[in-house]
């Protein structure tokens, strides 16, 4: 079983807009990016409905690509996933430190303003083990709570959570 980004981690924004990732991922970026001497991810910032950038490894990018080079050119579909998923990416390096610098783009998507980084915003890293995502640490708080609220309440009374992975959980 391949390695996977598992778990929630909340790091300082320096005042150069720089982050560090969390060791854990870090293993899970070099062992998808096993190319050159410094290490890259796939920001991907794109879809206005998120309010986080999603990150994926080297090699789950090329994956992504590849799902998205099966459509049919031209299509609308193919046409939305290209804009949302390549167009409005940055490829970044992972520097000696383990850390990124945010680019203006990622920080606009998940609202760390300037003011933010001056001050030493907080970003959350979310594991969803293929990709992580990075979200704005006030806003995650307020996301994360409200979505777990909703996925209780779309289950129910008296379903046990795991269910959901088998054919059967009728939800």
């Amino acid at each position: 079983m391949s390695e996977a980004f598992r778990g929630e981690f909340t790091q300082r924004v320096d005042g150069k807009a720089r982050v560090s990732i969390p060791a854990a991922f870090r293993r899970v970026l070099e062992a998808g990016d096993p190319e050159g001497p410094r290490k890259r991810i796939v920001m991907v910032y794109g879809d206005t409905r998120r309010k986080y950038t999603e990150c994926y490894t080297m090699a789950g990018a090329a994956a992504l690509e590849a799902k998205i080079k099966l459509l049919p050119l031209g299509s609308d579909r193919r046409r939305i996933l290209e804009r949302n998923m390549i167009t409005l990416s940055v490829t970044v390096e992972i520097d000696d430190d383990g850390r990124i610098v945010l680019p203006p783009k990622v920080r606009e998507k998940v609202g760390i303003t300037p003011d933010d980084v001056t001050k030493g915003a907080e970003a959350v890293f979310a594991g969803a083990l293929d990709t992580f995502q990075i979200w704005k640490s006030d806003v995650y708080d307020a996301e994360i709570l409200r979505a777990a609220e909703e996925d209780m309440a779309s289950l129910p009374e008296g379903v046990d959570i795991l269910s959901l992975l088998s054919d059967d959980a009728g939800v």
